[in-house]
């Protein structure tokens, strides 16, 4: 029979326009301002008494709370106005102390049977509803003491190598300082790093009866390390945010010393900022022999409490510097472990170094910096002040002690963690590479719409109007045909919203132009349709067969021209930037979207009405 569906075909109509209402319904739900607190280190734990004491913080700073919940590993103060977060985040920074890392944030109001259903609003770029923006100052301090150490290592380790007796001396105002009690040792010993080093401006002085050679960095050389460190962290932030899987993240360069991100969308803000700031590292080191020189060996504690001491031997194996891939899983016991992997360097060293102690221990160190907050007095206008000025705390701690069974080579495991996020955690940092020199936060603060709220406003009128004026003039030529392709055009609308929300997409104000344009050509296909229906009817077919043939002859024309305008979306999404994909995005779901409503539906819908009756004539 002409214009009728299977009952399956009825079924999968609705299925679809019931899903796409499902994971669509999410959006109408608008989002808390919150504060977000979590432990600076992972293993950190947050407890519910520690929420309520920031919440009773904040009323007492005349801040109104709507609420206070504890996570899995996260503690989130949902507040009433927008404005509040920034005021918050310092009344419950100073409250709880350095201790825990204090992040802005968007708490989901979804009611809970659609979280259960995964259901999630759709991610909106920071020209809709804003996100988060870090901007990260590099300590270039601690860069050029860094590159300062592992130069006097070098500058040692050729004296020795040498044979030329020197005395060890702290390195001051930037410069290695070398003592020698003879003063051949020390013209040999200029001569020498003359030689082998040519980023050193050397100069000597006299200190008692030690011939000093003091070796500062030349301006070329410092300028390097400065751009360097900024390129390193820059890159390595990058590397953090595409593990945060944050949508059209923003990470540049900004002056000399800083970096700015901006996540989008991003809901785990205190995540992102523990993760994007922190530096770690490994070092490998060999358990000190019981008779091995005290000048040789180095103590260290272990990150997990009660366990002694152990002194190691103060020559490194490799660090985290050699590692290639890092990835978190269980051991044979369920208990979680770090899988390994060295580049080609690493390897050799580590195998070298095995090979020669089985038998003996060999320890994990895991370095951090964590950030902390000084009060300095410093003279402001003639008057002392006591200011406040970010800082680092250096920890060193073991978080591995095992006994070489046999020589090891590129690929090893890491045990003795502290539950699964510390290895997660351990292997993203591992995996996105090190910090050349620490970071802090010199700004945090939410963005709105970079084109402003009357813009937006705009924006979303443009769809509305777009909507109303295609309705009217398809309802004023097709008539009663118009009004069925009114209503496939609003669930393509609910679908492509939908379809959106499931896969994560980003919504931009371009994206909002490509849904407007979508609007348009999702009706053209219906135009085409109606079209071909009265040019049926004028050639004297009955209602039945020329709605069968209107449908039938317009699917060729229609599936082409969408075909094509799908293939320049997916041009411009893989060769455009920023607003560009936005609007790609939009697009090219929209025509997915629209050939499903504007086909299938709308079919569905004249087969349902027109479909098996005895129309004589047909009003379109």
């Amino acid at each position: 029979m002409l214009n009728k569906y299977p009952l399956w075909k009825y079924l999968l109509i609705l299925a679809v326009l019931a899903i796409g209402l499902v994971y669509s319904a999410p959006n109408l739900y608008p989002n808390d301002p919150a504060i977000q607190i979590s432990g600076s280190s992972s293993a950190t734990r947050i407890e519910q008494g520690l929420v309520d004491r920031a919440a009773q913080a904040l009323r007492d700073a005349g801040i109104q709370v709507k609420s206070g919940e504890l996570g899995e590993s996260s503690g989130l103060i949902r507040l009433t106005a927008l404005g509040d977060q920034l005021p918050a985040k310092d009344v419950v920074t100073k409250a709880l102390g350095d201790g825990y890392v204090v992040a802005l944030n968007l708490a989901p109001t979804t009611p809970g049977w659609l979280r259960a259903l995964h259901a999630t609003p759709m991610k909106l770029g920071l020209d809709l509803s804003g996100g988060v923006h870090f901007l990260l100052e590099v300590d270039m301090e601690k860069a050029i003491d860094t590159r300062l150490n592992v130069y006097e290592n070098d500058v040692k380790t050729l004296l020795r190598k040498e044979r030329i007796r020197y005395r060890s001396l702290p390195i001051q105002d930037g410069a290695i300082q070398i003592g020698f009690t003879d003063e051949e040792d020390r013209q040999q010993a200029s001569r020498l790093i003359a030689s082998n080093f040519n980023d050193f401006a050397a100069t000597e002085t006299q200190r008692g009866d030690l011939q000093v050679l003091r070796l500062a960095l030349t301006d070329a050389k410092l300028t390097e390390i400065r751009n360097y460190a900024v390129q390193q962290n820059l890159t390595t932030v990058r590397n953090r945010v595409n593990e945060l899987g944050v949508a059209e993240p923003l990470v540049q360069r900004q002056g000399a010393n800083r970096i700015v991100v901006e996540l989008p969308g991003v809901q785990d803000t205190a995540e992102a900022k523990r993760i994007l700031g922190k530096t770690a590292n490994l070092e490998f080191r060999l358990a000190a022999a019981p008779d091995a020189p005290r000048a040789s060996t180095e103590s260290f504690e272990f990150r997990e409490e009660g366990r002694p001491p152990v002194d190691l031997e103060r020559s490194l194996i490799i660090t985290g510097d050699q590692v290639t891939d890092a990835q978190a899983s269980y051991d044979e016991n369920g208990r979680p472990q770090v899988n390994i992997r060295l580049d080609g360097h690493g390897g050799d060293l580590m195998n070298r170094a095995t090979r020669s102690n089985v038998g003996r221990s060999m320890a994990v160190i895991f370095i951090e910096q964590r950030p902390i907050t000084r009060t300095v007095t410093q003279n402001v206008d003639g008057v002392e002040k006591q200011v406040e000025v970010p800082s680092f705390v250096e920890d060193r701690k073991i978080i591995s002690l095992a006994t070489i069974q046999s020589a090891l080579g590129s690929q090893f495991r890491i045990t003795g963690l502290n539950g699964q996020g510390e290895s997660s955690e351990l292997a993203l940092l591992l995996r996105a590479g090190g910090l050349a020199a620490p970071m802090y936060f010199a700004e945090e603060r939410t963005i709105g719409p970079s084109l402003g709220a009357e813009n937006i406003d705009r924006g979303i009128q443009s769809t509305e109007w777009a909507m109303l004026f295609v309705s009217l003039f398809v309802i004023a030529i097709y008539r009663f045909f118009g009004v069925l392709a009114t209503v496939a055009l609003a669930f393509n609308l609910v679908l492509l919203v939908g379809l959106m929300s499931v896969i994560g997409a980003t919504l931009t104000l371009p994206g909002i132009a490509g849904i407007v344009l979508t609007l348009g050509m999702a009706i053209d296909a219906n135009v085409l349709i109606y079209s071909r229906i009265r040019e049926e009817l004028a050639r004297g077919l009955s209602v039945q067969r020329a709605i069968h043939e209107g449908f039938d002859r317009a699917y060729s024309a229609i599936l082409d021209s969408n075909l094509t305008t799908l293939l320049v979306g997916g041009i411009l999404f893989a060769l455009g930037t920023g607003p560009v994909k936005g609007f790609a995005v939009t697009l090219s779901l929209g025509i997915i979207t629209s050939m499903f409503t504007a086909i299938m539906f709308t079919r569905g819908m004249v087969n349902l009405i027109f479909g098996g009756r005895n129309f004589k004539k047909l009003w379109i």
